[in-house]
């Protein structure tokens, strides 16, 4: 039965407020982000950031899979999450620990293998985040499960900001690429006693021997997915480095970066949300579909004209931001800004399969995917170099990944021609708005000039969808049961 209420508490939690709340935090993280990671990239220059980008990428292959998956049962476990949660603070916590002393072993050869083997040390230190990312992976579950995005954007904020305070302080005073290691382990660690500060719930150890097999059987096909979604998602950065070097992988990074920028203001909120909503309406598939479809349309009406306006600009983008020296990497954020497009909504279309139970599906996907991309991005490292690589990605989503995710969708009983109907008004403002800012890129003088101007014509071009698309935001939130103001 779906859970409805006809009237909602103005303080209790919601989709929609989570959502918005999750938004804001984004924004304002994001904000914070650029603008010291701007500074922190003109200080290092290619070769210092290249080394640190290689310690971020063994920090994220361990992180995909640190708690085995266990932590996500939370969000959708059907019973009060009581009763498991001790059983998933232990899995997280051992864990987390046995997977530190490997990847401290680990960090000569994996940065040998990335032929930079000054990050070693940056590896290590990077690897601390490890064991406190399993800690507080029990709390950070709580909060999604209950909507308590406000709380979150506290623990975030402070994350974010001391941070890149800390590594800006840092840089200057000359540690390299070390500084944005220290910072980002002494952020985790406050952010982690904000986590246990806020947990909904006691935070305990325990072990449930039939509590750990249901948590196992559910998280170990998600484990492994995620396993090979990280690969999907970051080898590209490995053949990078490995096959053009350190410079190039900071290049790389960096355009891989900024593609990420309005994705990431969009696909961190939904991945705090949109989980725990398909989980409340999963008694109601026919309530679900619709749901999803609405959400595709919104992200799709956001994250078009955006990619559009990003890739036609990337030269002046990239020069206005980070000057002459950095200027190379626009050739991969032409290619890389419309594959933040797929990344959203492949990470959209995973959650839904989650719920509704489809590990196997979205293992497939993944690994085919993963199979795939290696050999184009070789072949386009090797051809094309720093190009190539960026190209294959969106080669791959388009032929294999989307595709795929289409027919598992369609198994599920959400039709892809209902998926892709939802995006055509979208996508032609986004390409108008792309052809517009082309001729502001090619034509006007002075480049701030330029880029100021495209940034206008897309933001025109998201108003325009939202306003096209409103009727979807209304049914939304009607269809969780939240109030709709007249």
């Amino acid at each position: 039965m779906t859970l409805r209420s006809p009237v909602t508490p103005r303080r209790t939690p919601t989709p929609t407020r989570a959502f918005v709340i999750s938004v804001v935090n984004a924004f304002i993280t994001k904000l914070g982000t650029i603008g010291i990671g701007i500074a922190l990239a003109r200080l290092l220059g290619p070769e210092e950031f290249g080394t640190y980008a290689v310690a971020f990428v063994a920090l994220v292959a361990v992180l995909s899979f640190n708690e085995l998956g266990v932590s996500l049962a939370i969000v959708r476990w059907p019973g009060d999450p009581k009763d498991i949660a001790a059983t998933v603070t232990t899995i997280s916590a051992t864990c987390s620990v046995l997977l530190f002393g490997v990847s401290y072993a680990a960090a000569p050869y994996f940065t040998a293998a990335m032929g930079n083997e000054a990050a070693t040390d940056v590896v290590r230190v990077m690897a601390v985040c490890i064991v406190l990312n399993g800690l507080v992976a029990t709390p950070a579950a709580l909060l999604q499960r209950n909507f308590r995005q406000g709380q979150r954007m506290v623990i975030d904020q402070v994350n974010v900001w001391l941070g890149a305070g800390a590594s800006l302080i840092m840089v200057i005073a000359g540690m390299g690429a070390m500084s944005l290691a220290v910072g980002r382990v002494l952020a985790s660690l406050v952010a982690g006693v904000l986590f246990l500060i806020y947990s909904p719930l006691p935070y305990r150890f325990g072990f449930s021997v039939k509590g750990a097999r249901q948590l196992l059987a559910f998280g170990l096909p998600l484990a492994g997915a995620s396993m090979v979604v990280f690969a999907v998602g970051y080898v590209d950065q490995l053949v990078a480095g490995k096959m053009l070097g350190p410079v190039a992988l900071g290049l790389y990074v960096m355009a891989f970066n900024m593609a990420g920028w309005p994705a990431s203001l969009l696909s961190q909120p939904l991945r705090s949300v949109a989980p725990a909503t398909f989980a409340r309406l999963q008694e109601s598939p026919e309530e679900m579909r619709q749901a999803m479809l609405r959400i595709t349309g919104l992200v799709a009406c956001v994250m078009l004209p955006i990619a559009s306006v990003l890739a036609v600009c990337a030269v002046p983008v990239v020069v206005v931001l980070y000057g002459e020296p950095w200027a190379s990497a626009a050739v991969a954020l032409a290619w890389l800004a419309p594959v933040a497009v797929f990344r959203v909504l492949h990470e959209l279309f995973y959650d839904y399969l989650v719920v509704l139970k489809k590990s196997v599906s979205i293992l497939r996907v993944q690994i085919c995917s993963l199979v795939a991309l290696v050999p184009a991005l070789i072949l386009g490292a090797q051809f094309a170099g720093l190009s190539g690589v960026a190209a294959a990605p969106l080669l791959v989503a388009v032929a294999v990944t989307s595709p795929m995710y289409f027919m598992a969708l369609g198994r599920a009983g959400l039709r892809v021609w209902d998926i892709l109907g939802n995006t055509q008004v979208s996508l032609v403002i986004a390409l108008a708005a792309g052809a517009i800012s082309w001729v502001f890129a090619e034509f006007i003088s002075p480049r701030l000039l330029a880029v100021g101007a495209s940034v206008v014509v897309g933001l025109v071009g998201i108003m325009a969808n939202l306003y096209w698309r409103r009727g979807d935001i209304k049914s939304l939130r009607l269809l969780q049961g939240e109030p709709v103001q007249p």
